[in-house]
Formats: C-alpha cells, sequence, structure tokens
C-alpha cells in the first residue's frame, strides 16, 4: 500500500492530536475520586462536537433533558461543563462564584497584544479588580449616566432621523438591525470620544467600524484551533491571525483618536479637550491607582486601546441583537406592538419626542425588553467561565481548567420555570412577582450573575427601552414584501451573539397624529 507524504502528516497529527486528548481526558478522570458531572458518549479525537449542530445552545438544553441540568461535554480535548437549571445556576454563582470566576480565551483573542485591559477576558486577581471598579465608579455609575443623558438622547434622535430618511418617508422597507447597529455605534463613540465616528466627514471612524465589525465576525466563528490543541500551532482557519489583524488596524485608528487628545490637553485645550463633561477617554487618562501597590499606576496606551476596543465589541452587538429581536417579536405579535405603542403615546402625549424620564412611566415597554431578553439573550452561554481550582458542585467534582458554560437561552425557556415557555407574552413581567436582570433571580439571568456580571447593565437599563420606544413612537411599522407576521423566519444565527438569522426588514410609515387641523407627522425635532 503507498503512503503519500499528506496521508503520512495526517496520521502522525491525529496520533498526536489523541494522545494528547487522552491525556488529558485521563488527567480529569484521576481528579480524586469524585466524578465529572453526568453527559453524553464522546467519540475519540472530537468529543461530543459532532451532536451539536449550527445551534449549539438548542442542542446542549436537548442533551440536558437526558443528562441533567449539570452535564459533561468535550469538545475536542476541551473539557465543559453545561449549567442549565436556575438551581444550578444559583449553585454555581451563590456557592462558587470566586473559584469559577476564570476566563476560557479561545484562540481569536490570543496574540501580541495580550488581554490586559480586556474587562472580559482578563483573569480574576487584582487587575481585573482593578478594572471592575473603575467601570462601577467611573463609567457606569449613576452620576455619569444622568450626566451623559443628551448624549444618548441626541443619538437615537440621529437614528430616528437617518430612519426616516432612509425609507423615503415610509415608502421603503429598510434593515432594522443596521440602524440599531449603527446608534450604537456611534452612542459608544460619543461616550468614549466624545464624536459621532460614523458622521458622513469621519473617514476614521468608517474604517474603525469595518475593522471592529470583522472582528465580531471572526471572533463568532467556530475554531477547530480552540478544540484540537495540535492545531494551535497551525491556526487552519487563519481565525486567529486574521483576528488579530483587524484588531492592530482597529488599535491604530483609536490610538490616533487617543493621541489627539493627549496632544490637545498638553497644548493647553483645544475646542475637543475644553468640553463641559468628562467622556470616558478623559476617566482612561487622568486615572491613577488608589492603593498603596497602585497608587503611581497609570494605564498604558495598550491597556487603554483595548478597554475603548471591547466597549465597542461588546456594546454594539448586544444592543443590535436585543433590539432587532425585541422588534421581530412585536412586528410578529400585532397584538402586543399595539399595546406598546398605545402605551408610549397616551403616556407622554400627542407630537412629543420620547425622553429618558418617560421609562419609569412605560411598565409594558419595559416587559417588552424582558421578554425579549428572556427569550433571545444575547449571549445564549454568557461569556464562558472557568475553573481556576477544582471544586465540588451539586455532588460532582469540577477540575481545575473546566470551561463552564451557563445556558441561558435553556434557562429562560425552560417550562418548569416559565408558563407557556416558547410564547412571547410581556404580560408575564408585569406579575406580582417581580423578576429583574440585575443577577438576583437565577431563573433569568441575560447579563449573567456574581463577579463576572456585565458591568454595563446600567446603561443599557436606559438605552435599551428608550431606542426601542423611540421607534414605537415615531414610526407606525409594517413588513416588507407583503410578508404575513405567521410567516416571519424567526430562526437563528449564532456569532459573538445570537442574531436573527435572516435580517429583519420593514417599512417605517411616520406615525401621524389627527385632529390638530393638518396631520402632524411625530418624528424628530
Amino acid at each position: 500500500m503507498d503512503i503519500t507524504i499528506p496521508g503520512l502528516i495526517l496520521a502522525i497529527l491525529i496520533w498526536v492530536a489523541w494522545g494528547m486528548i487522552t491525556k488529558e481526558r485521563r488527567n480529569h478522570d484521576m481528579e480524586e475520586q469524585t466524578q465529572l458531572p453526568p453527559g453524553p458518549r464522546w467519540l475519540p479525537i472530537v468529543g461530543n462536537m459532532f451532536q451539536l449542530g449550527w445551534s449549539p445552545h438548542e442542542s446542549f438544553a436537548k442533551l440536558a433533558r437526558i443528562h441533567g441540568p449539570i452535564m459533561t461535554i468535550w469538545l475536542g480535548s476541551m473539557c465543559t461543563v453545561v449549567i442549565s437549571s436556575d438551581r444550578a445556576a444559583h449553585d454555581m454563582f451563590k456557592n462558587h462564584d470566586m473559584v469559577l470566576a476564570g476566563r476560557k480565551i479561545y484562540e481569536a483573542m490570543k496574540g501580541d497584544i495580550g488581554n490586559e485591559g480586556s474587562i472580559i477576558t482578563s483573569q480574576y486577581g487584582s487587575h481585573w479588580r482593578m478594572l471592575r471598579r473603575l467601570c462601577s465608579t467611573e463609567f457606569f455609575v449613576t452620576s455619569r449616566l444622568d450626566a451623559m443623558r443628551g448624549v444618548r438622547s441626541r443619538c437615537i434622535d440621529g437614528m430616528v432621523q437617518f430612519i426616516e430618511e432612509a425609507s423615503g418617508n415610509g415608502t421603503q422597507a429598510i434593515d432594522v438591525g443596521r440602524f440599531f447597529f449603527l446608534m450604537s455605534f456611534n452612542l459608544i463613540g460619543n461616550l468614549l470620544f466624545s464624536k459621532d465616528l460614523l458622521d458622513p466627514k469621519s473617514e476614521k471612524g468608517s474604517k474603525f467600524f469595518y475593522h471592529a465589525g470583522k472582528v465580531m465576525e471572526l471572533a463568532g466563528r467556530p475554531n477547530i484551533a480552540d478544540f484540537l490543541p495540535i492545531f494551535r500551532w497551525f491556526d487552519p482557519q487563519g481565525i486567529r491571525r486574521n483576528t488579530q489583524l483587524h484588531v492592530r488596524k482597529a488599535f491604530e485608528i483609536a490610538g490616533g483618536f487617543i493621541k489627539e487628545r493627549i496632544e490637545g490637553m498638553e497644548n493647553g485645550g483645544d475646542g475637543e479637550t475644553k468640553k463641559k463633561k468628562k467622556d470616558f477617554l478623559d476617566v482612561l487618562l487622568d486615572f491613577r491607582g488608589d492603593d498603596v501597590k497602585e497608587k503611581s499606576y497609570r494605564f498604558s496606551s495598550t491597556t487603554i486601546n483595548i478597554i475603548v476596543f471591547e466597549m465597542f465589541t461588546a456594546g454594539t452587538d448586544t444592543t443590535t441583537s436585543t433590539l432587532e429581536w425585541a422588534m421581530a417579536e412585536l412586528l410578529r405579535n400585532p397584538k402586543e406592538l399595539k399595546k406598546v405603542q398605545a402605551e408610549i403615546r397616551s403616556t407622554i402625549g400627542s407630537n412629543k419626542k420620547l425622553e429618558e424620564k418617560d421609562i419609569d412611566n412605560l411598565p409594558y415597554l419595559k416587559a417588552v425588553i424582558k421578554e425579549t431578553l428572556r427569550l433571545h439573550p444575547p449571549l445564549p452561554f454568557l461569556v464562558p467561565h472557568m475553573a481556576m481550582e477544582s471544586c465540588n458542585m451539586l455532588g460532582y467534582r469540577i477540575p481545575k481548567g473546566t470551561q463552564i458554560l451557563v445556558n441561558v437561552w435553556a434557562i429562560g425557556r425552560d417550562p418548569k420555570i416559565w408558563d407557556d415557555p416558547l410564547i412571547f407574552r410581556p404580560e408575564r413581567f408585569l406579575e406580582p412577582k417581580m423578576v429583574d436582570y440585575k443577577g438576583h433571580h437565577f431563573e433569568f439571568i441575560p447579563f449573567g450573575s456574581g463577579r463576572r456580571m456585565c458591568p454595563a447593565v446600567p446603561l443599557a437599563s436606559r438605552v435599551l427601552p428608550l431606542a426601542l420606544g423611540s421607534l414605537l413612537n415615531s414610526f407606525d411599522w409594517v413588513l416588507a414584501d407583503g410578508l404575513r407576521a405567521e410567516n416571519m423566519d424567526m430562526s437563528e444565527k449564532m456569532g459573538i451573539t445570537l442574531r436573527k438569522s435572516v435580517p429583519l426588514r420593514a417599512i417605517p410609515v411616520p406615525y401621524k397624529v389627527k385632529g390638530y387641523g393638518n396631520d402632524v407627522f411625530l418624528g424628530p425635532a
């Protein structure tokens, strides 16, 4: 039998991979005498990867019905424990939060730049705690969010105006998600740099937008190098190489914005640096450590770049996903759409735009956001956790280095918790038992819980209802191409976030208020 060189190389790779995987599993099996959580049978080399399909959150939910709410899955050589019930999530975040606060870092985000400034991917420790404290005391503290209310309003007003122009005043369909993404991107740009990065005049902003989008696209692709260690040397799909290329390009542009600010400050301040209110970049540049070890510490340019880039990638995709799903569910459920529009328009009055101060008086609008997050959490597994040390959870052994996935998608659709879990029914969040997404109700944790819960929840809780409510108040919505509500494609697509597989297209018809002589159009001032 003839053996070709490529065939020999492939055989060697398979042999080495199998040896490494067997050793990895043997090490896990030797972890004291307590067993791993139960799980499905796995195949040599690939483990359970062929059982995942294109919707792993859904596949894991089905497997959990057989193997239980705490389950072991092998993704190649990667030992993964999947949490699929509110009880298991409660035990994880209440009793093992610190030991399971590590992060599993995927190959796409490994490179020369590192994770020194990453709030999301830094390992739990003193440096991460400093970054987290910065978020809670500077970025997302109530006083700063209140001070930037006008920025949020201006970005959302701009979105309404762009939609009206793009739709030809209600005569053409638009890609709804695209406008949510542009609004989110400009909002983060204003919070960080006090400028619209996607202004037609901003060439740098458009390039940054392109490179940030490519990073999100690449980071969402399944990567064989994450699951089979032998392939990490080769990066066969080029995901790590291409991701790092676009990260560096984005860093060059963000670094230019930072340099402009520093030079302006050194020159005594120009028009931009004489802002009345600090933006996030000012906070980063002014930062000093606040304890004995950190008192002379200042962020490096790399750390600032990473924080800036992470805010764009984390803030835009999650916001876009949630708002597009909310619009899709409302258009699919006309009764609920009419109900929320009636609440908004009757509460704020005729010919008025929605303002942030109105949100507290719009319980049904807030319930629509919560119901959307229950059915369509932007991160169906949250951000993967990792066991920093071995621990026992619910009678099972969780070895050090194990990846932990919390299937909040499955928990949000659990019939043991929710009545008619697949039905879009915002009213469930108006019932006496008030459930919120602040990490205390483990049946509803779309933003996570514990130490590594998303720090931007205070910002999201303001932006999501205001953006959605503004579009519902300013326009009446009609599905494009004569599509009937019951025929809408509601399938999902995994990337960094859980997006709608088929983008939502609809016609925004400017809302007319009758009874004032000539009809009055509601829209941006």
